[in-house]
């Protein structure tokens, strides 16, 4: 919007007046953009309450009394308050026919930021529109109306809608909701109509047409990705307990609803709708429900798929986006993320996790990029496609690619954990240690090792371990060169020296064994032994000794001791 005449000044509505007080003075300026500009808008002391039950303007001496005289003359300040009388109120008039509201923040804060005085009032569907999806239902009132969705206690969709006025009206509302009703009556037969044109059309039969749907112009259209779904669905779905042929059959299925006229009209149903036709069409319930559930979780509130068909195909489509995106250069940024990696990467994390799935991701990682290769994506980088023309080619640059999205991987995790209040530098130790692939095996030794740092002899091991690493650094620094782990035994003169070698030894054999074993606690068990002969290894022997063999030999020691401990987690990276 322009003020004034031929003046440059913009605002987003129509400004009438500014008010701008200071301990009750009017703060003196105006909007003029130049001296010859007339109607420059002045600040003052005045505002007006509501436009219809209100009109006028009316002056403010104080905060307070903006507050309390904008409320006298309908006009709630307070966006948390709007809030809050319509929940309150939709709830009321809801439960009063025996329903309830279907919870929606989002449509919630914004029709708090489109009204000034709440008025909510129930309106009624059609009964001969109560035959649609109740997802359609709900998206159609959503999106076209702002309205809110009702439901009965058994989770059926209910004949009411909510609508929130923003006037008290001399009728009780009965023109606006008749208004309302007139409209959704509109926008709901439009759903009809594609409801029931979509159903005459297979979803197989619409798969050519995503050859002509651009999913990126680097990756080439739809109709390639879902081939490449198809490939990992059928990797994945072995390793999680899913029938091979239905995650395949879900996969090359998934994204048929994109082109339909359901979808197109409200792209937030994908999936949804790819449910509902593939049930018209019989096919498995484990099929259909792997349509609908392989976007989730779209967000941390939202939950994961559990059925193993859903879970083949939601990791599926994760890793892909994943794996393509990272092959063609397109990688998340500090300051942006615009193809929803980091999303599509907590997706993969709560999906293991939450389903306890011991998977190794190095292999889905690869798989996927062998994917993206089959297909030729047109954005993939040379080096990447000689694994393409040359079987024989040992894959570095694959299975370095396969590291890269493991890493990426490992940090989100360690923003989750952060998020949840656990230790995220302890998983970033372990991670440390050795690159986990398997997360849950990850988050068990994270754990044994959390655990072990809390007991006392933990603590005092991770002491010693940062006084040794102290002086190697120093030393290395000094010499010019870093020491292995190669000490002599026939150089170990102190009885302290000798119990240490001997300590350290045992611990790593079992330590080796106990990992091999996933028997983390065990592992953490023989490191606990050290604790005794490290300790009197730095009350008795003097690293840096006169003799320059003993002092080199004792510094590989030290080492030695750093490799041990660090061989369960790179206890470096713990904080505190």
């Amino acid at each position: 919007m322009r003020w004034g005449r031929g003046g440059s000044f913009t605002w987003v509505r129509p400004l009438k007046r500014i008010l701008c007080l200071l301990d009750g003075a009017v703060v003196p300026f105006d909007l003029r953009q130049g001296e010859d500009d007339a109607h420059g808008l002045r600040s003052g002391d005045e505002t007006e309450g509501h436009r219809i039950m209100a009109p006028g303007a009316f002056a403010v001496r104080s905060a307070a009394d903006y507050v309390e005289g904008l409320r006298a003359r309908k006009v709630v300040v307070e966006a948390e308050e709007r809030a809050r009388i319509i929940r309150e109120g939709v709830a009321r008039l809801a439960a009063a026919e025996g329903f309830e509201v279907v919870p929606d923040e989002g449509l919630l804060t914004e029709v708090a930021g489109l009204v000034e005085w709440p008025v909510p009032l129930l309106g009624r569907i059609d009964d001969a529109f109560m035959d649609l999806p109740p997802e359609v239902m709900r998206t159609t009132m959503r999106v076209n109306q702002r309205y809110f969705a009702l439901r009965t206690p058994d989770g059926r969709a209910a004949p009411r809608f909510a609508v929130v006025a923003n006037v008290e009206a001399r009728d009780g509302g009965a023109a606006i909701v008749a208004g309302n009703e007139r409209v959704l009556r509109a926008r709901l037969s439009d759903a009809r109509f594609f409801w029931d044109q979509d159903r005459k059309e297979r979803l197989v039969d619409r798969l050519p047409k995503l050859d002509q749907v651009v999913f990126h112009a680097k990756l080439g259209s739809q109709g390639e990705r879902v081939k490449r779904l198809e490939w990992l669905a059928e990797f994945i779905a072995p390793l999680v307990g899913a029938n091979r042929d239905d995650a395949v059959d879900a996969a090359r299925l998934a994204k048929a609803d994109l082109v339909s006229g359901m979808v197109g009209e409200f792209p937030e149903l994908q999936g949804v709708m790819g449910r509902y036709y593939a049930l018209e069409e019989k096919k498995k319930p484990e099929v259909a429900e792997a349509i609908a559930a392989h976007y989730r979780p779209l967000g941390p509130n939202d939950a994961v798929p559990d059925e193993p068909v859903a879970i083949a195909v939601a990791l599926a489509d994760k890793l892909d986006q994943l794996a393509g995106f990272f092959a063609v250069g397109e990688r998340p940024t500090g300051s942006g993320d615009p193809f929803a990696l980091r999303r599509a990467a907590l997706g993969v994390i709560r999906i293991v996790r939450e389903n306890g799935l011991r998977l190794g991701l190095l292999d889905l990682f690869e798989e996927a990029i062998k994917g993206v290769l089959k297909t030729r994506a047109p954005g993939l980088p040379p080096l990447l496609l000689e694994r393409v023309a040359a079987p024989s080619h040992p894959g570095r640059t694959v299975y370095k690619l396969s590291l890269e999205l493991l890493d990426f991987l490992a940090e989100r995790l360690r923003v989750q954990l952060r998020t949840e209040g656990a230790r995220h530098d302890i998983v970033a130790a372990v991670f440390g240690a050795t690159p986990d692939d398997d997360l849950n095996r990850l988050l068990r030794r994270a754990e044994a090792v959390r655990a072990f740092l809390a007991t006392e002899d933990g603590a005092n091991l991770l002491t010693a371990h940062r006084r040794a690493a102290n002086i190697l650094r120093i030393e290395e620094r000094k010499d010019g060169h870093a020491y292995d782990t190669g000490y002599e035994r026939h150089l170990l003169k102190a009885p302290e020296e000798e119990a240490l070698a001997e300590a350290l030894e045992t611990a790593a054999d079992r330590v080796e064994r106990d990992l091999a074993a996933e028997d983390f606690e065990r592992a953490m068990d023989a490191l606990a032994a050290l604790r005794g002969p490290v300790d009197a290894f730095f009350d008795r022997v003097t690293v840096n000794d006169p003799a320059p063999e003993l002092r080199r030999n004792r510094l590989r020691l030290l080492a030695r001791l750093r490799a041990v401990m660090d061989a369960v987690a790179d206890f470096s990276k713990v904080e505190g």
